[in-house]
């Protein structure tokens, strides 16, 4: 059994626990010799203390195959969720195969990555370099964030972050009576001498798709070479604009298929200018927004684009933060510190957070707004002196109030997904908790070995809004809680029947984890 398989098949199996699927934690032991579960299968594991987000994981001396846990998921699925399990298995085994894939090739990747970085004297990678060295790591919570099921090997080092690619784009004609358009492209947009007709970016993996629309046209000739960022589907295009392009494909679960629906680019455009205005409102949030009101479509979740403007300065993703450094230093996070912070990595996160939870906290409390601005969406901003900004993009999961946002003096924007809007707040307490602070917050410095400094910044933020109905509502969820709310991410995106799963699977909740905050606050380290 290879490293690989051993990996995600104790990832799989803490999933499922955590996620109590089938019933699963009630076959948790308890006795003088410490923490057991039986498999249906018969296999007794033993379990030791968990991560963040669960009480208990597989113990590392623990080999499980892959086939032990997929024969016991199959055993406690009910036979609604038998496709949905069928899925996850092929899930699984692309999950080995991305990880074995990545791992004989990442020296590679790695000299070619710092050969870059010395060509430009050590002054900090280019940003779609942190984009791929972002993507050495794991989702912090799902398992198989390595699979792609249905991408060849050849494929998925050609097209895929981790491998740190370059290619060419494909172009396809449209009708430009069928399409939608907001904004003018980039210069470098090839034009199309044809009247009536417009040109559409298309990734290469999805020409097979495109093809097969009535009416478009895939020319031959691919033009502009582009590297792909953490969420694959979205391409550097240059130093400041980023192409994001729909793609066939699934992760993070069967049902988080990478296509591009038509109305999440205008609501997209419509979450950004809400918080364009929120931004103008508080002149003291060290916030920037990438621009998103450039893209078209022509009613086709496979025919679409938005042109993605970023700011000026050296930008990283988050979620690059704990990445091996291109340089000297051991990270990204230690390779900044010596560069911007005297050394000073603590103080690097302890900025970040301070910025995060400032300006998510007021969002919540003072505009019922909830974004789902994970480690992915978020990047930090250097320029030339003071502490970096936080970098918003990526907004059409947002979730917001109708109601906070009129009290506020705010229009309601008009999304095309109602599904946007609520006025429950612990509808939009679920997401502060499972995105900005378990992704956003906790995975990247608790990962640094800083965890301390979480309940610090979260308590300082809500602290300034003192006795505010909503800001008691979040403390008491987060602070104070027992115990927080968790996605359950397996059991929503690929295996429970549909009509088990919210309305949107990316916020299907029903699972809890410990208060990692409790057990941290007031220490400056974890």
């Amino acid at each position: 059994m290879s490293g690989a398989e051993r990996h995600v098949a104790a990832r799989v199996l803490d999933a499922l626990l955590r996620e109590d699927y089938g019933g699963l934690a009630a076959r948790m032991t308890h006795d003088k010799d410490g923490v057991r579960l039986v498999l249906p299968t018969g296999r007794v594991v033993r379990l030791v203390p968990g991560s963040l987000f669960q009480d208990f994981v597989c113990a590392p001396e623990e080999s499980l195959t892959l086939a032990e846990v997929l024969d016991s998921l199959a055993a406690l699925a009910g036979p609604r969720d038998a496709e949905g399990v069928a899925a996850f298995a092929e899930e699984c085994r692309a999950g080995v195969l991305g990880r074995r894939w990545f791992e004989s090739r990442r020296a590679e990747v790695v000299a070619r990555i710092a050969a870059a970085h010395r060509a430009r004297d050590g002054r900090g990678g280019h940003g779609v370099v942190y984009e791929s060295l972002a993507a050495f790591a794991e989702h912090p919570v799902h398992p198989t964030s390595r699979a792609r099921p249905g991408l060849s090997e050849a494929d998925t080092v050609a097209y895929a972050p981790e491998f740190a690619p370059e290619f060419r784009l494909r172009w396809a004609r449209v009708p430009v009576a069928d399409t939608t358009r907001a904004g003018d492209p980039p210069g470098w947009w090839p034009r199309d001498p044809s009247p009536g007709h417009t040109l559409f970016p298309v990734h290469p993996l999805t020409v097979p798709v495109v093809r097969d629309i009535p009416g478009v046209r895939v020319l031959d000739e691919p033009y502009r070479t582009v590297r792909p960022t953490l969420s694959m589907r979205t391409v550097a295009a240059g130093p400041r604009t980023h192409l994001k392009l729909p793609l066939p494909v699934s992760t993070l679960g069967a049902r988080n298929r990478r296509s591009i629906k038509p109305a999440t680019l205008g609501d997209g455009a419509r979450a950004e200018l809400l918080l364009r205005e929120i931004v103008d409102r508080e002149p003291g949030l060290d916030v920037l927004l990438a621009d998103e009101q450039t893209y078209a479509h022509a009613g086709h979740e496979y025919l679409g684009w938005m042109a993605r403007r970023l700011p000026e300065g050296e930008i990283v993703p988050v979620a690059a933060l704990l990445s091996p450094s291109p340089g000297r230093a051991p990270r990204v996070l230690d390779d900044l510190a010596a560069r911007h912070a005297g050394g000073d990595a603590a103080g690097v996160l302890a900025d970040y957070l301070r910025v995060l939870f400032t300006w998510n906290v007021r969002l919540f409390v003072t505009y019922g707004v909830a974004l789902e601005a994970h480690q992915q969406n978020l990047a930090l901003v250097f320029g030339q002196d003071g502490p970096a900004r936080l970098l918003v993009k990526d907004n059409d999961g947002m979730l917001a109030s109708p109601a906070r946002l009129r009290a506020a003096g705010l229009a309601v924007p008009e999304f095309a997904d109602r599904r946007m809007l609520t006025d429950d707040p612990h509808a939009l307490a679920d997401v502060f908790v499972t995105i900005t602070l378990h992704l956003a917050a906790a995975a990247v410095a608790f990962g640094a070995g800083h965890g301390g400094l979480v309940a610090e910044a979260l308590d300082k933020a809500l602290a300034e809004h003192g006795g505010h109905p909503m800001a008691r509502l979040l403390r008491a969820r987060t602070l104070d809680a027992a115990r927080l709310v968790g996605k359950s991410m397996v059991t929503a995106g690929t295996l429970a029947d549909r009509g088990r799963v919210a309305a949107d699977v990316n916020k299907h909740y029903g699972t809890s984890g410990p208060n990692y905050l409790r057990h941290h606050r007031g220490k400056a380290t974890s």
